[in-house]
């Protein structure tokens, strides 16, 4: 009864929900709230490191190969861990995450470290997101229903993205201004407060799944059955390629500082760069969330991946430093298309699944980048950094082309066809819990 009350107040799938009624949604506001202090924490890391390593080196392999490495450990637990959001109560895995990584970076601030120790707290800095952001994703279609959830994700992500934006251009200064022990407490200070607005912004819920004593080994089997539902799946299969394309364009963030050498340039242009395709997907996001009905995000998903990479082959004609700044903003604008990705993906499945599924999809899309980067790094030791990023758009282009094909052939499961939008996915699987479900979401970034 409840869950037919509950569907009566839910949007036909073609109104769009406005940003207002988003915000208007308390619960909401401290998700997005505490997600936005982290970024902006993390932004002031992110520009002092690249700038630092280069300046250091000079080799692009080795700022490719840092850069890098804040990918790796989501890609090594991150399946796993993520489960923690299903066993546990979701507020409470994203509280503990913040508090923990509060204290660990709070220690690399104040306490002085060899490399290797500083290297380790990283790794588990980082390491802890996943669970954290594997439970955001999976409470946030909680918080908010049909096309709210869509509007709320392009939020999140213009958010993600301005901050990027912000932080790049001006965390160079800000670094220089206060010191690196100076900034690595302030983004210390961010997960703390962070954790205090989860706490009094978002109600309680239980967890989706009834823990066992074998729950540590189902972990591994979610992953494994987990893998198994998405891959069994031709349009979750489609979803899940369509979010790793950003393994290809992703690859000029990490050439930046190397490239903006190729114009003379110091930080302020590493930070231009850098800065270039957030405000493309800005632009993006906000565009394709407020003006495309849902039905045509869908359709245009296709085209909408290969805008991605096929700026980047301009490249290759060595433009002027505004030009690459201009295709860099337009390959941005092509990546919006993960927006309907991503909420075609969620609103697919049921919620006891989430967590891992999440994990799953958002450790891939972190392996791709990952790879990616430090691939385009090793090139660049040779070819130069604009042919690299020339090549990087041509592979691109031609992944999406193929995907979308195969996405044409399969999208009508989803539009209007067997199986409409919001319908959920149910497969059985070999995992104890009973059936798996899944779903995916991309933290564009």
């Amino acid at each position: 009864m409840a869950g037919r009350q509950a569907g009566r107040h839910r949007r036909p799938p073609e109104e769009q929900a406005t940003y207002r009624e988003v915000f208007a949604v308390g619960e909401f506001r401290a998700l997005w709230l505490a997600q936005a202090l982290s970024f902006v924490g993390d932004q002031l890391a992110q520009v002092a490191l690249a700038v630092l390593v280069y300046d250091n080196t000079r080799s692009p392999l080795l700022t490719a190969l840092v850069y890098a490495l804040t990918y790796i450990p989501p890609i090594v637990g991150g399946p796993v861990l993520s489960g923690l959001a299903d066993l546990f109560p979701r507020r409470t895995v994203m509280i503990v995450s913040d508090v923990v990584r509060a204290v660990l970076v709070a220690l690399m601030a104040v306490v002085p470290m060899p490399v290797g120790a500083l290297s380790a707290l990283v790794f588990l800095t980082v390491l802890l997101g996943a669970p954290f952001s594997a439970a955001r994703a999976a409470v946030l279609p909680d918080v908010l229903e049909g096309d709210r959830f869509v509007a709320g994700t392009a939020i999140n992500n213009i958010t993600h993205q301005g901050t990027q934006m912000l932080g790049f251009l001006a965390g160079g200064a800000v670094v220089a201004a206060v010191g690196t022990h100076e900034a690595l407490a302030l983004n210390a200070l961010t997960f703390g407060v962070s954790a205090v607005i989860l706490i009094g912004g978002v109600r309680r819920r239980p967890a989706s799944k009834r823990r066992s004593a074998g729950d540590s080994l189902g972990l591994w089997r979610g992953t494994r059955d987990g893998a198994r539902l998405v891959f069994g799946d031709p349009v979750l299969r489609s979803l899940v390629l369509f979010a790793w394309l950003c393994a290809f364009y992703v690859v000029p963030e990490g050439l930046a500082a190397p490239y903006a050498a190729t114009f003379g340039g110091g930080p302020v242009t590493v930070g231009l760069l850098l800065s270039a395709m957030p405000t493309g997907m800005v632009v993006g996001a906000f565009l394709f969330s407020r003006f495309v009905r849902p039905t045509n995000r869908l359709r245009a998903m296709g085209w909408m991946s290969m805008l991605a990479s096929l700026p980047l082959i301009g490249a290759g004609v060595h433009p002027p430093l505004w030009g690459v700044v201009a295709l860099w903003a337009l390959s941005g604008v092509g990546s919006a298309y993960q927006l309907a990705a991503n909420a075609a993906f969620v609103t697919a499945v049921p919620a006891a699944g989430r967590g891992q599924a999440f994990g799953l999809a958002q450790s891939g899309i972190l392996a791709g980048q990952g790879v990616g980067i430090l691939v385009g790094g090793a090139a660049t030791q040779v070819l130069g950094p604009e042919t690299v990023v020339a090549l990087a758009g041509v592979l691109g282009l031609s992944a999406a082309a193929v995907l979308t094909l195969v996405w044409n052939q399969v999208r009508g499961d989803v539009i209007g066809g067997g199986r409409p939008l919001g319908a959920p996915v149910v497969v059985t699987a070999s995992h104890s819990g009973g059936d798996l479900t899944s779903g995916v979401s991309r933290s564009a970034s």
